[in-house]
């Protein structure tokens, strides 16, 4: 949001509320530039930290706790945040294109739209299964399978790498802790599961599992889903009373119809995020490093942040870009169902309790930078300042009031210098809140208000205004209705005359009023019909 006088002449559009867009976002609250309108684009008013995801799945975190708030963080910045689902870029254009809504501009675009790990191909795949990624649909279903209450539930997950093993741990302590005896199958095409893992933590994940039941099936991927069951490419077929998808790193699939250069799906950045189109950078899952190519890891958009806060900057005022290299390798805290980790890196072997007193403090530390309040504070304006302005532009929000009106003693009391009104038309006296116009032989009711914009996204904005429009239009309905239904009573004596007379002869006249007063209701109902669009 721009200062007073301060004009928007550049559109930055975030699409996707990903780790290194929340990070930015933050270092934007601290240090905006001036000149920019901010927007930020995602489905969801918030976005998960998917580091303790494992957790929320074994019951040690609520799904509240691992939640980065973005319309919190929008507000910080001063961004206008929109909920919906980007379908398409129109680069030629410049255009964002959107599920929901009116395409959105930019001047310079970022992507951080993370990748999904669903299975489409597979027949009976979206009836029967749940992918890992996007949370929200997963969290969801794992919760009303916990509500189904099977004293011996079987589950089969597809997928034998870190996130899968993990995943597959997670499950069989909340089961347990429930009083649940689960069976879990892991199923990877690979030759082995954890194949991309360092041998001794491999061999104390494996471990874990071994001690909870945990199976696994490879060389083998899953051929058809059912209810209750998975067919797999061996021939083989296990019960399954939940199904969940960690094997694939899906990108997005739109992107394929943006003309950038991709990889795999997924956009080809360089050392400076910047794709093909030096006016779109990409972080996150859905890049890849052309330069330096990674595994998919949240760790990379973390460290990718900074960088990009500096580089959309440096765009946006002509400046110099600073190259990401990303680290060869990183610190592995695996959880293994229990308050329990263990770490590949450094050769370690040991696990436990104490590894995963340092994930959770590493995780809690990260998802606490997003705990903050509202809005930065505003910068003071510089001296010489009247007297008064520092109390005023304090911690405490400047209040837009309701609707930003005056109070009815105020208004009256600006009013009342006016000269009466001179118009032989004019009914209202002076201060009133409508104008009363004579029109012919009735009169003529005209009335305004204003709202004082509480948000940078004026479509919204606009529904809100139809909102309160709306609330006022109901009260005059509200009043048409007691009218109606006055008349018919009124009436009610007329209508039943007429309706004991058509039974003996059908009457023009009788015909004509039944057909006048079911229109006129008609009428009535269409008008609200109508008022009521602007709420949908």
């Amino acid at each position: 949001m721009q200062g007073l006088g301060i004009p928007a002449v550049k559109d930055l559009v975030f699409v996707g509320g990903g780790h290194a867009h929340a990070l930015v976002l933050l270092r934007w609250a601290m240090n905006p530039l001036p000149g920019v309108r901010l927007t930020v684009i995602n489905p969801g008013a918030a976005a998960p930290y998917t580091g303790m995801l494992p957790g929320l799945i074994a019951g040690h975190y609520r799904r509240d706790e691992i939640m980065i708030d973005l319309l919190r963080l929008a507000r910080q910045s001063g961004a206008r945040a929109i909920l919906d689902r980007a379908t398409g870029i129109d680069r030629a254009a410049r255009l964002v294109h959107l599920a929901g809504r009116p395409p959105i501009p930019y001047d310079l675009l970022s992507l951080d739209i993370g990748i999904g790990s669903d299975l489409p191909d597979i027949p009976g795949y979206a009836d029967h299964a749940v992918a890992a990624k996007p949370l929200g649909h997963y969290a969801e279903a794992w919760e009303a399978f916990l509500a189904r209450g099977l004293p011996a539930p079987h589950l089969v997950i597809i997928g034998g790498g870190i996130g899968g093993v993990e995943l597959a741990l997670a499950s069989h302590h909340r089961l347990r802790g429930l009083g649940r005896a689960p069976v879990i199958t892991v199923v990877d095409r690979g030759a082995e599961a954890l194949p991309n893992i360092g041998r001794g933590a491999r061999e104390r994940l494996l471990h874990h599992a071994a001690a909870a039941g945990i199976t696994f099936v490879t060389g083998a991927e899953a051929q058809a889903i059912g209810a209750g069951h998975v067919t797999l490419t061996t021939g083989q077929t296990l019960r399954s009373d939940f199904t969940l998808s960690v094997a694939g790193t899906r990108p997005q699939g739109w992107l394929a119809t943006t003309g950038l250069a991709l990889e795999k799906g997924f956009v080809r950045v360089g050392p400076s995020l910047q794709s093909s189109d030096p006016l779109i950078f990409a972080v996150g899952d859905c890049a890849h490093l052309s330069h330096a190519p990674r595994p998919k890891a949240g760790v990379f958009a973390v460290r990718e942040a900074p960088v990009l806060f500096h580089n959309l900057r440096a765009a946006l005022t002509g400046g110099a870009m600073k190259p990401y290299h990303p680290q060869r390798d990183y610190l592995k805290l695996v959880s293994t169902g229990g308050r329990g980790a263990v770490a590949d890196k450094f050769g370690l072997r040991s696990g436990g309790a104490w590894l995963w007193r340092v994930k959770d403090r590493i995780d809690r530390r990260f998802m606490a930078m997003f705990a903050a309040g509202g809005p930065m504070a505003q910068p003071l304006p510089p001296e010489p300042r009247v007297e008064g302005l520092v109390e005023a532009m304090g911690p405490k929000p400047l209040c837009g009031g309701c609707g930003a009106k005056l109070g009815a003693e105020g208004l009256s009391a600006a009013l009342a210098g006016l000269p009466a009104p001179s118009r032989p038309d004019v009914l209202s006296g002076r201060g009133d809140d409508a104008a009363v116009l004579r029109a012919g032989q009735g009169v003529q009711v005209i009335t305004t208000d204003h709202l004082r914009a509480l948000t940078e996204d004026a479509r919204l904005m606009a529904r809100i205004a139809d909102y309160a429009e709306f609330r006022s239009w109901n009260s005059l309905f509200f009043f048409a209705n007691q009218l109606f239904y006055q008349y018919i009573l009124r009436v009610v004596g007329v209508l039943v005359f007429i309706n004991q007379n058509m039974a003996k002869s059908r009457s023009k006249s009788g015909f004509g009023i039944w057909k006048t007063l079911y229109y006129f209701y008609g009428f009535h109902n269409q008008i609200i019909k109508i008022h009521g669009i602007g709420l949908a």
